[in-house]
């Protein structure tokens, strides 16, 4: 599938997922009992639908050939494949992490993203 996916995870979340050496999730990933990623494609309505108006986010570059079978793509939003890890996040399988600062229209500007 997708060689990077995407995570987005506030500035403190990350910041504990880099001192302890390892991401077990946002409340809602720990909810559902995996880590929910999005793709390129779908990462901006993701940023949308459940973080509108919120600050201090992150966007994580995960490459996915270091996440090995954990990593399933499952039927959500729209019918459409997400990403879904079902086992805790090593943050050094992270590209990298840019901020996502809010534009003056109050969406999330993103950086370039690839696929």
């Amino acid at each position: 599938m997708d060689r990077i996916i995407y995570k987005i995870a506030t500035r403190a979340q990350w910041a504990e997922a880099e001192r302890a050496g390892v991401f077990e999730g946002a409340p809602v990933d720990l909810a559902d009992g995996f880590i929910h990623f999005s793709t390129a494609a779908q990462v901006k309505e993701t940023a949308a639908r459940h973080f509108a108006g919120q600050d201090d986010l992150l966007l994580v570059a995960i490459d996915t050939a270091k996440l090995g079978d954990k990593l399933k793509y499952e039927v959500s939003r729209g019918g459409d494949l997400f990403p879904h890890l079902y086992a805790p996040l090593d943050p050094a399988a992270a590209i990298w992490v840019k901020d996502m600062p809010l534009g003056p229209d109050g969406a999330h500007r993103f950086p370039e993203l690839e696929g």
